[in-house]
Formats: structure tokens, C-alpha cells, sequence
């Protein structure tokens, strides 16, 4: 299992960090055996698995229980788990209470939060000091996506983009071991990755983050969902998952299914009842 000294060698030389979002047993078992770098248990599990609006339906519970499944899945591999919609706002000491919670109960490396609030910022050096890894998350923020106006590219014009670059260097100062950048033009994802010490990771950042992140039913085309620009399919799963569905269907239909070779028999048929 990489960790997060791994992670920093691997920016100063130039290795890419590869993560993808995974939410269950399979997926981590899939992500691990394709040796991706870190695991990220998104909150994004709201939309893509669960089936809601936006990631603020979200609670610790669900978190929980992905995560653990996550972690069932990819023994090996780096997992950070995000912190959900509100469970960091209500006062720094519920805040960590959730987070430990959160950490302990998933075997995690390391938890994500997002934003850089004066009070983010404290709970990720309190965390940091507490001895649990915190990544940070700037740009394009779901859980905030109401407060943004949508979704949609964040920092365009001078004063966001220089706060966001603000932001990453606090983020850093507090103690955050790695930061993704969410849907930001790439030239800013270049600067920001140059000023850090530490490790970006893009989704829709551009190609100079110090690595990249999809989640898993996007890149694998599982769901009918909407795709994002910023994703890049290497499968389509959906397309090939109902084709296999409707050959299922028509087979029973049919009774083409189930055969002799998938049904079980007594060896000795006087053992039947009469």
C-alpha cells in the first residue's frame, strides 16, 4: 500500500497519481487488482448509486457502510473517504467526533473535505495533528452547488482564480496531504500544482494536476447517467449490461433457460417423494 510519503516522491518526480472513485466491494476489488493508486470513496454515491439529486442527501451512515465496503474490497489500497454534506459545519468538536467516527469505522487513510473555510481550515490542522490525513477539495464543490448557482467551471476571472490559488496554499499550511481540483480551467490547475508542495488531483483541472481522478461508473460507461466533459469512457457497461438483461429475459421466455447443465438431480431417484 502506497502512503502519503509514496504520494510526495511521486510529485517530485513526476510519476502521475491515478485514483478512481469506487463506492462497493466489486469496484474495489476491480480498482485495487488494476493497481490504481488511492481509492476514493465520493460522496458522488448519492447521484450515481443511490439515485438522489445531489450529494446532500448524503449522511455519515452511508459513508460508513460504503466505506467499509470499499475497504472489504481493496486491502491494499490507499482509501480516503469523503466527509458528507453538513458533518463538518456544526462546531468543530461534533466535527471531529463525526470524522473519527468516520475514520475509524472505515479503515481509512485519510478523509476529504471540502472547501477552505476559516473553519475547514482549523478542523484540517486539528485533524492533522490528531493524527488523521486530511485531502482537500477546491473548485467545483458539490456539496456547495446551490450556493455556486449549478454545475459548473469554477474560477474563471482573476479574484476567484487567485482565492482558489489562496485557498490550495492554506489548505497546504493546515496540514492537507493532497488537494482535488474540480472543474478549473487548466491553466489554473497548472498553477496550483506548481505552488503546492504537496499533490494535486484533477477531475476536469487539466492534464499538469500531479494526478487524475474519475469515478468508476464514468469511466466504465455503468449507468445512463450524464456524463461530464471532463470524462473519458474505456467501456460501456450499460449498453453491454442491457443487452445481456434482455438475452436473460428472452431465454426464459423461451425456456432457453435454465438447461440441463445449470439444474441439480438425485443421484438416486428412489430418494424421490412419491
Amino acid at each position: 500500500m502506497k502512503t502519503i510519503v509514496d504520494f510526495q516522491q511521486m510529485k517530485s518526480d513526476g510519476e502521475k497519481i491515478a485514483m478512481i472513485t469506487a463506492y462497493d466491494f466489486p469496484s474495489a476489488q476491480q480498482a485495487e487488482q488494476a493497481e490504481a493508486d488511492v481509492i476514493l470513496v465520493g460522496d458522488s454515491l448519492g447521484m450515481v448509486v443511490l439515485g438522489y439529486d445531489s450529494t446532500t442527501n448524503v449522511t455519515l451512515a452511508d459513508m460508513v457502510h460504503h466505506g467499509k465496503a470499499v475497504r472489504r474490497g481493496a486491502k491494499d489500497t490507499f482509501v480516503v473517504v469523503d466527509m458528507p454534506f453538513m458533518s463538518y459545519h456544526a462546531s468543530l468538536e461534533k466535527a471531529i467526533e463525526n470524522a473519527t467516527v468516520l475514520f475509524q469505522d472505515t479503515n481509512a487513510q485519510a478523509i476529504k473535505i471540502e472547501g477552505a473555510s476559516e473553519e475547514t481550515l482549523t478542523l484540517t490542522k486539528r485533524l492533522t495533528e490528531g493524527g488523521i490525513p486530511v485531502v482537500g477539495h477546491l473548485g467545483l464543490t458539490p456539496q456547495t452547488v446551490n450556493v455556486l448557482g449549478g454545475y459548473r467551471v469554477q474560477a474563471k476571472d482573476k479574484a476567484t482564480s487567485q482565492k482558489l490559488l489562496d485557498d490550495a496554499k492554506q489548505l497546504e499550511v493546515a496540514g492537507a496531504c493532497m488537494i482535488v481540483l474540480e472543474c478549473i480551467p487548466k491553466e489554473l490547475g497548472e498553477i496550483v500544482t506548481q505552488s503546492l508542495s504537496i499533490p494535486t488531483i484533477g477531475i476536469g483541472a487539466g492534464a499538469n494536476c500531479d494526478g487524475q481522478v474519475l469515478v468508476y461508473h464514468d469511466l466504465l460507461k455503468y449507468g445512463a447517467h450524464q456524463l461530464p466533459k471532463f470524462v473519458k469512457t474505456y467501456t460501456n457497461f450499460h449498453e453491454y449490461g442491457v443487452e445481456a438483461i434482455k438475452n436473460y429475459v428472452s431465454d426464459v421466455k423461451k425456456h432457453h433457460f435454465p438447461l440441463e447443465e445449470h439444474s441439480y438431480k438425485f443421484a438416486n431417484k428412489e430418494l424421490l417423494p412419491k
